[in-house]
C-alpha cells in the first residue's frame, strides 16, 4: 500500500471515530395529544404545526446536517396512555423533545416520568399554571402557550370590559378547572367584583341545565366557562334553551375550540352570547408577512383548507410551529442533540421573530413560558361557524 493511500485511511478513520455515532440519524420529535377522542382536532392542528415546522427546516439543510423526523402517539385524553406514551418516546434514542397536546390533567401525570426520562417537554396547548411551575430542577418542561395564572384574570377583565360585575364560575373538576379558579378569585378580589356561585362538573356529564339554573338564581350577570368541546357544548346548549331574556352570556376559556364545536353545539351556539380566549388568529396576525408564509405552506399542504378562516383550531397550530422553530434554535446553540445540553440552550436563546410573537428572550432560566396575557385576545364563532377575532 502506498504512502498517500495510507495517509487517506488513516484519516478516513479519524473521521469515523471522532464522529457522533447517528450523526445522520434524524432527530426524533415526538407528539403526544389527543389524536382521536373529544378534543383531536386540537391534537391534529399542532401535529400540523409541527409539520409546517419540520418540513421548512429539513428543507433548508436540517440542523447540524440531521433532518427532524416526527412520531406521534395518541393519549386520548388519557393519563396512564400518555404516561406509557412518554416512556415509549422517551426511549428512541434519536428522542430530543416532545410536543404535549390538549389536556393539562394529562400533562400534569406526564411530569414525574418527563423529569426522570430528561425528555424535554415543548407544551403547547394545555394552559394549567402547575404543567411549568412543576418544582423540578432541572424544568424540563417549555411552553408556548396560554398560562392560567394570566388567563383568569384575563378572562375577569374582558367581562369587566363589557360592564358585568358578577360572575357565575362553570369549571370542570380537574387541575386545569383549579388553577383557573385560584386565578379568576384572585382577579375579582383585586377588581373588587364578584363571584356569586361556582359549580364544578365532571368529565362525561349529560345534563348542566341545573349548573346553569343555579348560577342564575345566584345574580350572576355572565358565565365564565372552563371546559373542553363535549362538556362545553353541552353548557351553551343549556343556555341556550333558556327563554331569549334569560340566556346569560358565556366568555370561555380556548378549550372549547379543540374541536369542531359549532357541530357539537348545533343552531342554539347561535342564539347565545359567547365569547372566548384566543393567542392567534390568520385572520389578524401580529405579524401579517410571517403569518401569510405560513399559511401558504399550510394550504398548500392541508389541500382542503382554502381560507385564512378555515384553518381548525389556530391556535394549536401557530403554537406549535413556533415551538419546533425554537427548539432547532436551541439545538443548533447548543451543538448537540444531548437532552440535557439542549435544556440548557433553551433557557439562553436570543431574539426569535416568531409566527405568535417577537420571543425576546422566548425563555430564562426563572421563567419557562413563552407567552403573557400581551398575547391573549377575545374571538367568536361567527354565522359559519369560524373563529373570527372580536378586537
Amino acid at each position: 500500500m502506498n504512502k498517500s493511500i495510507r495517509i487517506a485511511l488513516c484519516a478516513a478513520t479519524a473521521i469515523f471515530l471522532t464522529t457522533p455515532s447517528g450523526a445522520s440519524e434524524p432527530i426524533g420529535i415526538g407528539h403526544d395529544a389527543d389524536m382521536s377522542s373529544a378534543s383531536a382536532q386540537a391534537g391534529e392542528s399542532i401535529r400540523r404545526g409541527i409539520v409546517l415546522a419540520i418540513d421548512e427546516i429539513n428543507d433548508a439543510g436540517g440542523v447540524l446536517g440531521r433532518k427532524f423526523k416526527l412520531h406521534v402517539r395518541d393519549h386520548r385524553g388519557n393519563p396512564a396512555r400518555g404516561i406509557d406514551n412518554i416512556e415509549e418516546l422517551a426511549a428512541i434514542k434519536s428522542m430530543v423533545a416532545v410536543v404535549g397536546g390538549i389536556h393539562t390533567p394529562v400533562a400534569m401525570a406526564e411530569l414525574k416520568i418527563i423529569h426522570e426520562k430528561k425528555i424535554i417537554y415543548l407544551g403547547a396547548w394545555a394552559a394549567g399554571t402547575p404543567v411549568v411551575d412543576n418544582g423540578f430542577n432541572p424544568n424540563y418542561v417549555f411552553r408556548v402557550s396560554v398560562r392560567d395564572q394570566f388567563a383568569g384574570g384575563f378572562l375577569i377583565e374582558a367581562g369587566q370590559k363589557r360592564g358585568f360585575r358578577r360572575f357565575g364560575l362553570i369549571l370542570e373538576r380537574t387541575g386545569w378547572g383549579r388553577s383557573n379558579e385560584k386565578s379568576m378569585v384572585a382577579a375579582v378580589q383585586k377588581r373588587g367584583l364578584k363571584i356569586t356561585g361556582t359549580e364544578w362538573f365532571n368529565w362525561g356529564v349529560r345534563d348542566m341545565s341545573g349548573t346553569v339554573d343555579r348560577l342564575v338564581a345566584s345574580g350572576a350577570e355572565v358565565l365564565l366557562l372552563v371546559a373542553n368541546p363535549r362538556e362545553g357544548a353541552i353548557v351553551v346548549k343549556s343556555v341556550a334553551d333558556r327563554a331569549a331574556d334569560k340566556r346569560l352570556p358565556i366568555i370561555s376559556h380556548w378549550g372549547i375550540t379543540g374541536a369542531d364545536f359549532p357541530a357539537l353545539v348545533g343552531p342554539g351556539l347561535f342564539d347565545t352570547d359567547l365569547r372566548f380566549l384566543q393567542t392567534f388568529s390568520f385572520l389578524t396576525p401580529a405579524f401579517p408577512e410571517r403569518a401569510k408564509k405560513v399559511f401558504a405552506a399550510y394550504s398548500k399542504k392541508f389541500t382542503e383548507v382554502k381560507s385564512l378562516d378555515s384553518v381548525p383550531s389556530p391556535v394549536g397550530t401557530a403554537h406549535a410551529y413556533d415551538l419546533i422553530q425554537l427548539l432547532a434554535q436551541a439545538i443548533r446553540k447548543a451543538g448537540t442533540t444531548e437532552r440535557a445540553a439542549v435544556r440548557t440552550a433553551m433557557e439562553t436563546l436570543g431574539r426569535y421573530q416568531g409566527l405568535v410573537r417577537d420571543y425576546n428572550p422566548p425563555f430564562t432560566a426563572a421563567r419557562h413560558d413563552a407567552l403573557d396575557a400581551t398575547d391573549f385576545r377575545i374571538a367568536r364563532y361567527d354565522k359559519t361557524g369560524k373563529i373570527v377575532p372580536v378586537d
